[in-house]
């Protein structure tokens, strides 16, 4: 029983399988549901995708971390479990399909773009190279997506503002929580669980379970993409302050 649980090479539910599912998602999105946007149907595909991505990553990777029994002094470097695995393929498949849309759509993008190839990178690494380590990735995936249906009403929104008067407002109402919700996760929970990896790590105590290529690739991945993040809300929250002065200059 315990060797079925900690068997990293088989999954009940497969990558294939899930590509497929997201796939169905957004072609769903583009030629159904978003179908009245004409030049911008890719955009909405794309948030739909990400809205059925987001909250059930974090839901399973949650379930994940809670259920698995194991030493919490050795988790960061514990054999990576079947429900783990399929978590990763779950989050890889969904990333593989929305870099095709970037690279198909918005080639420029070039942030996204490589924000998705870093991340594969670390799961696949994690899933198929490694073996070890799932549970320190799931926890940040947590962290990543916890925040995925707040930013993707706020995207669809933004999108729409400018023709929908519902959308502006929503936009508007949103937009202030959101950025404290994501400023909380991304700029103070973020950076302690990348510390507590680098600790953990950085000790020696994944020593025979995880090459050094291996957590300090992660380390160095994850620390961009934690920076980026900072750096995306910040700006937001420049934006913001801006147009609400000069919403209030013109009110008076």
């Amino acid at each position: 029983m315990e060797t079925s649980l900690f068997d990293h090479s088989s999954s009940p539910v497969t990558l294939p399988s899930f590509l497929l599912l997201f796939l169905a998602v957004y072609l769903i999105g583009y030629f159904i549901i978003f179908r009245s946007w004409k030049s911008s149907s890719h955009l909405g595909a794309s948030c739909l995708m990400s809205l059925f991505h987001g909250t059930p990553a974090v839901v399973m990777a949650s379930h994940a971390l809670l259920t698995t029994p194991r030493a919490a002094v050795h988790s960061f470097a514990s054999p990576n479990t079947v429900v783990e695995s399929t978590v990763l393929d779950f989050s890889m498949a969904y990333f593989t399909v929305d870099l095709f849309h970037y690279l198909i759509f918005l080639p420029n993008d070039f942030i996204f773009i490589l924000h998705h190839i870093a991340t594969l990178y670390v799961f696949a690494t994690c899933r198929f190279a490694v073996g070890h380590g799932a549970h320190a990735l799931l926890l940040l995936l947590v962290l990543a997506e916890v925040t995925s249906a707040c930013q993707n009403v706020w995207t669809i929104t933004g999108y729409r503002k400018h023709d929908v008067v519902m959308a502006r407002r929503v936009r508007e109402l949103l937009s202030p929580p959101f950025y404290l919700f994501y400023t909380l996760v991304r700029g103070l929970a973020g950076p302690v669980a990348l510390y507590d990896m680098a600790a953990f790590y950085g000790s020696g105590a994944a020593e025979g379970a995880i090459p050094r290529w291996a957590w300090l690739s992660w380390l160095v991945v994850i620390g961009v993409a934690i920076l980026v993040s900072v750096l995306w809300v910040l700006r937001n929250w420049v934006d913001w302050f801006r147009e609400k002065n000069n919403s209030n200059k013109k009110s008076k």
